[in-house]
């Protein structure tokens, strides 16, 4: 009857027809859900308590999505967003909420995930999870800009970011959660192009020189990277001199430049860098640690936090000095120089080349060597390591990408079966998943943690500790 009932609203419904509703809950997409005479009905921009008139845009057979046309009260966590754009954005879709009821939002997400899709009793979760750490300053926290070029509708040069699932620029060189000097940079490379008649990139036709724009900023360090990504290279661009000689009086420039893309890719990076003035890396620190980053290396964005999720990671390792430590999915080395610390030994496994010659690279210039990096996949090189030396681990460290852990990988952990295993997540709900295969076996949840890496966005991160039951 219910479901005869909704879909008979449904046809009641039109496209573009303009009704008003309360929001009651929120998406883990970041959509406001409210009910016009309980059709649910998905909306962009809004906020839980939000009374709104919403236009509906789409319409399914028990659902629908709307566009917010006006707010009819607001909601007591409404704020005004500090980006005049970010409703056109794609990037900050909680701007909107206050910021105490973002961090509650986000431990939300992890919370239920564990609790829907790994089984866990909420009780228990509740128990298990600390506060969340949040940012005391969620503002212009990001070290790494890719800023889009192209032009607007009336055919001049713009710069900002796409709107949401879409590639249309929203010009914006003045982003309120990034690297303050990336607005005076992405200004004068502007102005560089209009001045010297650089074109920007056509996607379409695939025509044009200048792609992105990408900033890399030491927040500890100073040091400042600009890489203008090319639909060619280098010699292409007229007066490039006078460029540098703009960007040097940026106080820490370190590093310019040219990356070459021709292909036809939504992949913002190509594989060829040309440095044209300075060194080919920037320097930064998390915690204690020095990392040479270049313009293809994979760095965490935000600095701050990061030291959080890593000093949390080391802190559930619990590591006392005699440990053999797996770190899978070890990217540039990060999680592994700061293990290294207190392990005694660290190995590293990376799908990618490029990454594990980064991160040794690290460790050398950390003056590391309890550290050991290995090419492969995770859930072929660990076995094969293992058969060859017979070393037990005593912890595995895991921050694998939003899709999670191989199953191949889920069994070799269990078969290696280390007191200890670190689960560090960006998708609450593949960390779930993962969390009730571990769980089920040989392991039981301990400790969660919840980091803000992503203020303003609906990502968040995680870091889990779960310890080895002996059955």
């Amino acid at each position: 009857m219910n479901e005869k009932v909704k879909s008979e609203k449904n046809l009641n419904l039109k496209k573009n027809q303009e009704v008003s509703l309360t929001i009651e809950d929120f998406t883990k997409e970041g959509e406001g859900l409210g009910k016009y005479q309980g059709f649910p009905l998905f909306v962009k921009d809004t906020v839980i308590g939000d009374e709104v008139k919403v236009s509906i845009t789409k319409l399914k057979k028990n659902y629908g999505y709307a566009r917010l046309v006006e707010i009819i009260k607001s909601s007591e966590d409404r704020v005004t967003p500090l980006c005049p754009v970010a409703r056109q954005c794609g990037g900050c879709k909680l701007q909107q909420i206050s910021y105490d009821k973002q961090l509650h939002f986000k431990k939300g997400l992890v919370e239920g995930c564990l609790t829907r899709i790994g089984g866990f009793e909420k009780e228990d979760i509740e128990q298990k999870m600390e506060p969340v750490y949040g940012m005391e300053e969620p503002w212009h926290y990001r070290n790494k800009a890719q800023f889009p070029v192209g032009y607007d509708k009336e055919g001049n040069l713009v710069a900002g970011f796409y709107a949401g699932r879409t590639h249309s620029i929203v010009a914006n060189t003045d982003c309120a959660i990034q690297a303050k000097v990336t607005h005076p940079i992405v200004e004068k490379v502007l102005a560089y192009m209009r001045e010297n008649k650089i074109s920007a990139y056509d996607e379409k036709n695939h025509s044009g020189l200048i792609r992105h724009i990408l900033t890399r900023v030491g927040f500890t360090t100073g040091e400042i990277m600009v890489c203008l990504i090319m639909n060619g290279t280098a010699k292409q661009l007229k007066n490039i001199n006078k460029l540098v000689d703009k960007l040097k009086e940026i106080e820490g420039m370190t590093s310019i430049i040219v990356n070459t893309n021709t292909d036809k890719t939504n992949k913002i990076l190509g594989l060829h860098c040309e440095t044209v003035w300075g060194q080919d890396y920037i320097e930064d620190y998390i915690g204690d640690i020095k990392y040479q980053i270049g313009p293809l290396s994979f760095y965490q964005v935000n600095p701050q936090q990061t030291k959080v999720l890593y000093s949390k990671a080391l802190e559930y390792a619990d590591l006392k000095g005699q440990e053999l430590v797996w770190d899978l999915y070890c990217g540039i080395g990060t999680i592994s120089l700061f293990l290294a610390q207190k392990a005694k030994q660290v190995y590293g496994v990376e799908i990618i080349k490029e990454a594990i010659d980064d991160a040794r690279r690290n460790a050398t210039l950390n003056h590391m060597d309890n550290v050991e990096f290995f090419v492969g996949k995770a859930e072929e090189i660990v076995p094969a390591q293992y058969e060859k030396t017979g070393i037990h681990p005593d912890v595995i460290v895991v921050d694998p990408p939003r899709k999670g852990c191989d199953a191949a990988l889920l069994n070799t952990m269990l078969d290696m079966a280390p007191e200890r295993i670190v689960y560090v997540s960006c998708d609450p709900a593949t960390l779930a998943r993962d969390l009730k295969i571990l769980c089920e076996e040989k392991y039981t949840l301990e400790k969660v943690a919840v980091v803000d890496q992503f203020s303003h966005s609906v990502h968040v991160e995680s870091v889990c500790a779960l310890k080895r039951v002996d059955k």
